[in-house]
């Protein structure tokens, strides 16, 4: 699927990939972007955006010809290999031994790798091996044997002066403390080992040490007390330990350069080397990220490319070190649209040793599909048992668009599941997502396309820094926010959910986590992503039987924003005895909250009473709706629709469906001709601002119909709605939302 991904202009011979690793698919060489000083590239996009599967086509279509290696961040195997010695091992440095055994093997051209300089290091680190005996060093030591020389390359003198750093090390060591049991922090292990290792040297491979570990923190120049303080630095934890590990990261990175800047690596070597890092904003990867960046904001430099990825679209709060992203200038953004990667380089200000984190970084932002991507996709997944017409055909995948909103993965999944898939007459987009779907290779049996997806995107990808303590409970939360709109609403069902808990999570905590996770947001929505929140909704619905859940959450907030109402109106009272109310104003004006424009204060509504009204519309109060809507126009017929539509912003609960039978007069209803107007008028804007049907020009026409009859009225305004009526059946006629909001809108240009 990467041709359809339109990942092909990254891959292709002359793509960013191409010219980023030097070094075409084919094995031809290309004039390299960006050097010396090189830019961290973070893929960024939310679940399910195909970053890992970028990464790993990054791998297969270009490690036969430059070394090139994988590594899962987010991977729980380096933390295991770890825990046997936690004094001389960390996820940290499992992973990176990981890496250079890979690329000590790597048999392409120039052949493998040494990691002489990253081998020292370790070395000195297994010190802490918990046993204290040089027995239990040496064991430890001889985990990375194979690190620090490679085979000599006949012809050529490669690693002499590295010749037997291992064997004369271990053997030097075990002669020195031979039948001793010592504290392995005592200076004894560490200094023999320092003898050990300097006295197998040459004079270049001394001067090597000398020159990186003579750089640690605090070393003064001197290697023998830079590998000290390594290895001290490592067993005392914390950041100190960070410290440590950054450093050999280093390490690592000056073995793989060295292996390019020498003579026969000039002579042998095309293009760079490159780390490919998934799952970037995990803690592990978040520290090898921030290493070397901090590295190459100090000076240092190297060849290896490093890509990662991030699900924050901003690449990751760590990078901008605790300032508000608005005061730090924008990272470099490409997009894979724009074809031509963007110049970048370091900032060369006096400040530019103190510029945040994201000087360094370029953020390649994934794509969501495009139309003609998207169709291609779901075509090739369609199985016709007999001709349909493409009636069905066709609102399958108009639904399929809609719930996806084009993110890759769900697209995938979706797609698969409704390949034979039937549309009930008049059903909701939300109908698909029970499509019964077995993956590839799995056992288990068929599950709800829902079910898979809520799994693969959700609990597959907590966010990083969710505590333990509620990641049992993250799907449930969310599932309960989904029919929240603003932090004041999120929190009434937060309190009410998590009521008993010892520890619980705020609307700001859980709008913080969704922000990292890489969801967009939106000024309407609390979940603000469109496809996640319809997830989400069935999942509600289907909780308890017949809606329960669903109705429950909704008359939750309903009484909640009813009783702020009354709290308001009992408020403007005490003032209006007290005097103190300013001229004209009104106890209803406040809580119709008809004062002013637009959303106040970060909430979703203009008014308590248009927030009330919604979760009561939704929740089985559709006359008292009706009646309300009817008693306030009058005398405010722009108010009076910019309130309408933010009631109508709602999802619709599970079973049979009447919004187009009443909407077209079809279901009788009983009252003055205003409010049977009215009543048709709300469910015709209803289907609209759902947005999980088609609506089109019936819609549209009906929409007109309504506000026209509305507009010949006798009541005080009703001839602005002529106005209305027009601009309202044009959006609708063409599948445009009526309220705007940042997840319709980005609905809307993936159509």
């Amino acid at each position: 699927m990467c041709d359809d991904l339109g990942f092909e202009k990254l891959l292709s011979e002359e793509g960013f990939f191409a010219r980023l690793l030097g070094r075409s698919p084919s094995g031809g060489g290309r004039e390299p972007l960006y050097g010396p000083d090189l830019p961290v590239v973070l893929l960024t996009g939310g679940p399910g955006m195909g970053k890992a599967r970028l990464l790993r086509t990054v791998r297969d279509r270009f490690a036969p010809k430059v070394p090139v290696i994988y590594l899962d961040c987010g991977s729980p195997v380096y933390a295991d290999r770890a825990e046997p010695e936690p004094g001389a091992r960390s996820a940290t440095t499992e992973l990176l031994v990981e890496a250079a055994r890979r690329l000590s093997t790597w048999q392409g051209t120039g052949g493998s790798f040494a990691f002489p300089r990253l081998f020292a290091g370790l070395a000195m680190i297994a010190t802490g091996a918990a046993e204290g005996t040089p027995e239990a060093v040496a064991t430890e030591v001889e985990r990375y044997e194979e690190l620090p020389q490679k085979q000599r390359l006949r012809g050529l003198g490669t690693g002499d002066f590295w010749r037997g750093v291992l064997r004369g090390a271990m053997r030097n060591l075990l002669t020195t403390l031979s039948g001793q049991t010592l504290d392995p922090y005592a200076a004894s292990v560490s200094t023999a080992l320092l003898d050990a290792l300097f006295a197998s040297l040459a004079p270049r491979g001394k001067a090597e040490l000398a020159r990186i570990y003579g750089a640690y923190p605090g070393a003064a120049g001197q290697p023998e007390h830079g590998l000290r303080d390594l290895a001290t630095d490592f067993q005392a934890g914390g950041e100190d330990r960070e410290l440590a590990e950054s450093f050999l990261f280093r390490a690592l990175r000056e073995d793989l350069e060295a292996a390019y800047a020498s003579a026969s690596g000039w002579l042998r070597r095309v293009g760079r080397p490159a780390l490919l890092l998934d799952h970037a904003d995990s803690a592990l990867g978040e520290r090898l990220v921030r290493a070397v960046l901090t590295d190459r904001r100090e000076g240092q430099r190297d060849r290896v490319v490093i890509v990662g990825t991030a699900r924050r679209a901003d690449g990751g709060a760590f990078l901008y070190e605790g300032l508000p992203a608005t005061e730090v200038p924008a990272p470099a953004q490409f997009r894979i649209a724009d074809r031509v990667p963007p110049a970048w380089s370091r900032r060369a200000d006096s400040g530019a040793v103190r510029a945040p984190l994201a000087d360094g970084v370029l953020l390649l932002r994934m794509p969501f599909l495009t139309v003609d991507q998207l169709r291609l996709e779901t075509e090739r997944r369609q199985r016709r048992a007999q001709p349909d017409g493409g009636t069905n055909r066709r609102r399958v995948d108009a639904a399929v668009a809609r719930l996806s909103g084009g993110r890759p993965h769900t697209v995938i999944r979706l797609a698969a599941a409704v390949a034979a898939f039937r549309m009930p007459a008049d059903a909701n987009d939300r109908d698909v997502l029970d499509a019964p779907l077995r993956l590839p290779g799995d056992g288990a049996p068929e599950r709800p396309v829902a079910d898979l997806l809520l799994r693969e995107l959700v609990l597959e990808q907590l966010p990083v820094r969710l505590p333990a303590e509620h990641q049992d409970q993250w799907l449930d939360v969310l599932t309960h926010l989904s029919v929240a709109h603003d932090e004041e609403c999120a929190d009434v069902l937060l309190r009410h959910h998590q009521s008993g808990r010892v520890h619980r999570l705020t609307a700001h905590q859980v709008s913080q986590l969704l922000t990292d996770t890489g969801w967009p947001s939106c000024e309407r929505h609390f979940i603000g992503d469109f496809g996640l929140r319809q997830l989400l909704v069935h999942r509600l619905y289907g909780l308890r039987p017949d809606g329960a859940a669903w109705y429950a959450d909704h008359h939750l907030l309903r009484d909640h924003y009813a009783g702020r109402v009354t709290d308001e109106a009992a408020a403007d009272e005490g003032t209006t005895t007290a005097g103190t109310r300013p001229a004209g104003a009104t106890a209803g004006a406040t809580a119709a909250g008809t004062t002013h424009e637009g959303v106040p204060d970060g909430r979703a509504f203009r008014s308590v009473v248009a927030h009330g009204m919604n979760h009561h519309l939704v929740s089985g109060g559709v006359d008292d709706v009706v009646g309300h809507l009817a008693a306030t126009l009058p005398g405010r017929p722009q108010e009076w629709c910019a309130e309408l539509l933010e009631i109508a912003q709602a999802p619709y609960p599970g079973g049979a469906d009447a919004r187009r039978d009443r909407a077209e007069g079809l279901v009788t209803v009983h009252g003055p001709a205003l409010r049977r107007t009215v009543d048709q008028l709300l469910h015709a804007v209803w289907l609209c601002e759902e947005r999980t049907r088609p609506t089109g020009r019936e819609t549209a026409r009906t929409l007109a119909k309504l506000l026209n009859l509305l507009s010949i009225m006798e009541f005080d305004g009703a001839g602005q709605l002529g106005r209305t009526a027009t601009h309202w059946s044009g959006l609708a006629e063409n599948e445009q939302p009526l309220l705007r909001c940042a997840c319709t809108e980005q609905l809307g240009r993936r159509r």
